[in-house]
């Protein structure tokens, strides 16, 4: 079992991904998340250009601290995205130390971040998408489980870590409904050697969330989360206020004609905002600096209240 990578665990004050958001994960957010001792990702499609995207590499490269935790970048896979192979063309030169791809697995991919040294993990929604991703080689598999913000499956976290550990000795990462340091510790307890945690971050100062999102992630509890494929093709949990705002029946569960993931229009995606249930434990938008400083004192007490329970 790999447990969390071994060059990393130095690094990290808490076993925290912040999960690449789009349109919300910049380099603000990665850069203080890194600093603070968590891993900080972004979706490389948050910059609209590759070279854009070049520019944030760069810009992240320049400002993280020798001691910093490692970043991430998501690259999607699905054949919808024009600038896979330029983008990832970019992501080996700069060597990135972390690829999370998604909506899809592309060997060769995988085959090109391995040679420089980085690691690939692959978000699964089923057992079905696990194995597949454990066949090709990733290094970590990313649970997004029941109540996870955007695309989600409908697995019970339990049964999740449980099922793809049978199939897998890599780094296993648990999203879903995640908000405190006492629940990455109860993760861990579950098996999880990471978690992926997004909504959260989400309500940050450094995040790019508009302020009306930031004030719907204030004020929305777990029944606000609404699961449906009509914003992108494929299931996900999103904010009802917001498909409410924007003139759609939250509860018309209609998709799209065509997959629509962003790759190339980012305009429904601006205004329908995607979050997970574990809303209802937000309550105030601090800095991620202050955030984590928060997580790592919950993960100490939490950790420590068991062992005083042992």
């Amino acid at each position: 079992m790999m447990a969390i990578p071994p060059t990393w665990t130095d690094r990290l004050r808490v076993p925290v991904i912040s999960a690449p958001m789009f349109l919300i994960s910049g380099t603000d957010l990665v850069v203080e998340a890194c600093n603070a001792g968590v891993v900080g990702t972004f979706p490389a499609l948050n910059q609209r250009t590759s070279e854009g995207y070049r520019d944030w590499l760069d810009e992240i490269a320049s400002r993280l601290m020798p001691e910093a935790a490692p970043f991430g970048v998501n690259l999607v896979v699905h054949r919808s995205n024009p600038r896979l192979d330029t983008d990832l063309a970019i992501t080996v030169e700069k060597r990135v130390p972390l690829v999370v791809t998604s909506l899809g697995l592309n060997r060769d991919l995988i085959s090109a971040v391995h040679a420089y040294g980085g690691l690939v993990f692959h978000d699964v929604t089923s057992l079905k998408f696990a194995a597949k991703a454990a066949e090709a080689g990733v290094d970590g598999l990313i649970a997004v489980s029941y109540g996870a913000g955007g695309h989600a499956g409908l697995i019970s976290p339990f049964a999740a870590l449980h099922e793809i550990r049978q199939i897998f000795d890599g780094v296993l990462v648990l999203g879903g409904a995640i908000s405190t340091g006492r629940q990455v510790a109860a993760a861990r307890l579950m098996g999880a050697d990471m978690v992926y945690m997004g909504t959260r971050f989400m309500a940050t100062a450094e995040s790019m969330a508009v302020e009306r999102q930031r004030q719907m992630l204030l004020e929305a509890k777990a029944a606000d989360i609404v699961y449906t494929p009509a914003v992108s093709g494929i299931p996900g949990n999103f904010l009802r206020a917001s498909l409410t705002a924007y003139g759609r029946d939250p509860d018309d569960l209609t998709p799209p004609d065509k997959l629509d993931f962003g790759t190339t229009d980012a305009k429904a995606w601006r205004d329908l905002w995607a979050a997970g249930q574990g809303v209802g434990a937000i309550d105030d938008l601090p800095n991620v600096a202050g955030l984590i400083d928060r997580l790592a004192a919950e993960f100490g007490s939490a950790a420590l209240l068991l062992a005083n329970r042992g």
